[in-house]
């Protein structure tokens, strides 16, 4: 019974996550931050960037993969599915009913309520980087670190050099700081033997995957393939996935330049994640199975590996993470994160949120009452977005 009541919670939670998440991963990490860091304890600070350093090392949706591990650590693989649900579906009907011409986003995208939101994500990967900062980088080694990977990311801004500045943070760590005790893994149900079963499925389908749709005439096949090919093989997020499913879907005829465009311009006025563009895309296909059905097809396949992804790995993540020599990689790991998510704060959650004074007046207050006032950030994300209906 306890358990199905954590599966519940972690639905409810999530849900509601998903209908007010507004502004990117970046943004999206802080919002999980806030919640399941500061407000239910559900994790330390030091667990929470742990689990945010291996995503930015898997391939896939970086803050989907943190939600969906902050669900299996909380109750199970159902309570990852749960976590999946409740943040993924928000986003996804609304991009097959803009699919079915049910919707129309045009004028949502340039509304004073949506900049009002894009505000409120300024102020929340604010209040997330500090927060983290105080407790992940409390000596001037490991704010050095941080300052450092946050320089590197500007300069040179992609999913590798990403991937570059989190090694080169481990291997500060390791040779810098002192050794400690690591914590004990939080979660035992992960057994060593079933990460490496997820794991071989994710292979064998990223290898038959496309010699089933080489020999098969059925759209479902090579939509499948091409869908999940793109969530296996991209790093850096949404954007980065997103030509590499154009050069599929247009070039194959299965969707229209503008018709992919018009998608591409809804998906940023819905809350949750990016990848979610692609149940728009199924949806719209020329082809069948479209509509629902093939929204979710899409859907499914774009995120499956992700998720396989992450079932195969934390079995050997949460052993390798209580070691004390692992501990002192964590830690520069750890600090480079902050780096990471103070570099993302600029470009592209400031640079993207703040266009004038009143943007700059509304992302303080939203940082004052997350920061002193202790505010909920679902009840932030209102505010702001009335203030930005008000005046922008």
């Amino acid at each position: 019974m306890s358990g199905m009541k954590n599966i519940l919670e972690v639905f409810t939670v999530f849900l509601r996550l998903g209908l007010t998440s507004f502004g990117g991963p970046v943004a999206h990490l802080g919002y999980f931050r806030d919640e399941f860091v500061a407000r239910r304890k559900w994790m330390s600070e030091q667990e929470y960037a742990d689990l945010v350093a291996l995503c930015q090392f898997l391939p896939g949706p970086a803050s989907s993969q943190v939600g969906f591990a902050v669900g299996l650590r909380r109750a199970g693989k159902l309570g990852g599915l749960a976590a999946w649900v409740g943040f993924t579906m928000p986003s996804s009907l609304a991009m097959i009913a803009f699919a079915y011409g049910l919707a129309s986003f045009s004028g949502a995208l340039d509304s004073g309520w949506l900049k009002g939101l894009k505000v409120a994500a300024v102020a929340v990967v604010a209040h997330a980087v500090w927060g983290m900062a105080v407790k992940l980088c409390p000596d001037r080694l490991r704010a050095g670190i941080a300052i450092i990977s946050a320089c590197a990311v500007l300069a040179v801004s992609s999913g590798l050099m990403q991937i570059g500045v989190i090694i080169a943070g481990g291997a500060a760590g390791y040779f810098l700081i002192m050794r400690q005790q690591g914590e004990a893994a939080a979660v035992k149900r992960f057994s060593v033997r079933s990460g490496a079963l997820y794991l071989a499925l994710f292979f064998s389908l990223l290898v038959l995957l496309p010699f089933a749709a080489s020999y098969s005439d059925l759209h479902s096949v090579r939509l499948a393939d091409s869908f999940y090919r793109a969530g296996s093989l991209v790093f850096g997020g949404g954007h980065v996935v997103l030509p590499l499913i154009q050069a599929e879907v247009t070039a194959g005829g299965w969707l229209g330049r503008d018709e992919f465009m018009a998608g591409y311009g809804a998906v940023q006025a819905v809350p949750g994640p990016l990848f979610t563009f692609a149940a728009y895309l199924g949806a719209a296909s020329h082809a069948e199975p479209n509509g629902f059905t093939g929204g979710m097809l899409a859907l499914v396949f774009i995120f499956l590996p992700s998720m396989l992804l992450v079932l195969g790995v934390l079995p050997f993540w949460e052993k390798l993470r209580s070691l004390p020599p692992a501990q002192s990689v964590l830690a520069g790991t750890n600090a480079a994160v902050v780096g990471l998510l103070l570099a993302a704060f600029y470009n592209p959650v400031f640079t993207e949120g703040i266009g004038g004074r009143f943007e700059v007046i509304i992302a303080l207050c939203a940082f004052g009452l997350l920061q002193f006032m202790k505010t909920p950030s679902w009840a932030v994300v209102g505010l702001s977005a009335a203030a930005g209906f008000i005046l922008l």
